[in-house]
């Protein structure tokens, strides 16, 4: 089985490393030689995050793509923020470490069913989460992300009639904070939508004095919980700014990482799922590893290809966005 072959079959380029290399340094070096960014998103193992020249959310992890002046970009995260790196810079080269690095959300919209959703709503302008695929995005008048849904949709005239897409749990939160009556179409994400209020509550009698802090993307029931709703960034932030000692997050607990070595004074819980696990990974995220990273980056493979007329579209609305994020300093 030649590289391509086995790259299409098991999505990441299966080689043998000698146990002895250095990965970080051999990384480091790979990236000088190629003029290569890796940017990672707060998700990612730890060792990913130590060696990312970016981490970040969604937001800022677009803004990111948007601008580098890299030749190869490098994204550690899942295929739908590959895309999107890929429709940002289309003549820079954009790799992902496991190719089956997909997105249950995304996935939980197909184009096709969204295209006759929004059909049922001719006079209703398209707002979807950055969670979703290019063809998805081509679909849309603006893109947002949970950093900054809430001030997109106040930016538009209170008349303006808006379907929102695909997350049900981040679109129920936007409408309740800006008081707008949102269409919504029925997705959602398998992590956020597990956390156990249960386990959660168990978890606050241990520790009473913790703060709950969760991710738009739980459903109601969680958010009700929580002490402060905000996206990765957002979460992370409260964190290092709160005079508070000990924080349940309900979020994918790759977070933790950088918000241990950010207030390594603070104690952190992973928020338990509804299942035997202690705590709650994606497993699209975690298909990455420094193994693979340096291996895509090494071979410049697999590679994200997004069709050029989806990237005339889905440009667009993410533009759009990144504009409206610009102007109210977000």
């Amino acid at each position: 089985m030649d590289i391509f072959e086995e790259i299409k079959v098991k999505g990441f380029a299966d080689e043998y490393i000698d146990p002895s290399l250095d990965l970080f340094a051999e990384i480091e070096k790979l990236k000088k030689q190629k003029n290569a960014v890796i940017l990672a998103h707060y998700y990612q193992e730890g060792d990913i995050q130590d060696i990312a020249d970016y981490i970040g959310d969604s937001l800022g992890l677009s803004q990111q793509a948007a601008k580098t002046d890299a030749d190869i970009i490098v994204f550690a995260g899942v295929h739908f923020m590959a895309e999107t790196a890929k429709i940002l810079s289309p003549n820079k080269k954009v790799l992902l470490p496991d190719l089956k690095a997909g997105c249950s959300l995304a996935d939980s919209c197909p184009p096709h069913l969204f295209r006759k959703f929004k059909e049922n709503y001719p006079d209703h302008l398209v707002i979807t989460y950055v969670n979703c695929t290019a063809e998805l995005k081509a679909l849309s008048d603006i893109v947002c992300t949970s950093s900054n849904a809430v001030q997109i949709v106040e930016s538009l005239p209170k008349e303006q009639k808006i379907i929102f897409g695909p997350d049900r749990n981040l679109g129920a939160w936007v409408a309740k904070k800006t008081g707008r009556d949102l269409v919504l179409w029925n997705g959602a994400c398998m992590v956020h939508e597990i956390f156990s209020r249960e386990k959660i509550t168990k978890l606050k009698e241990r520790y009473p004095n913790a703060k709950i802090l969760a991710h738009p993307e739980c459903e109601e029931v969680i958010l009700q919980m929580a002490d402060y709703i905000g996206s990765t960034t957002g979460i992370l932030k409260y964190a290092t700014n709160s005079p508070e000692k000990e924080f349940i997050v309900a979020t994918e607990a790759g977070i933790l990482h950088q918000m241990e070595k950010d207030n390594p004074d603070k104690k952190f819980i992973p928020a338990p799922p509804n299942n035997a696990c202690a705590c709650n990974d994606c497993p699209h995220m975690k298909r990455n590893t420094l193994e693979k990273l340096y291996l895509c980056l090494k071979n410049e493979m697999p590679e994200i290809e997004v069709p050029m007329h989806i990237i005339e579209k889905a440009v667009k609305p993410i533009e759009r966005m990144l504009e409206i994020s610009a102007s109210l300093g977000l």
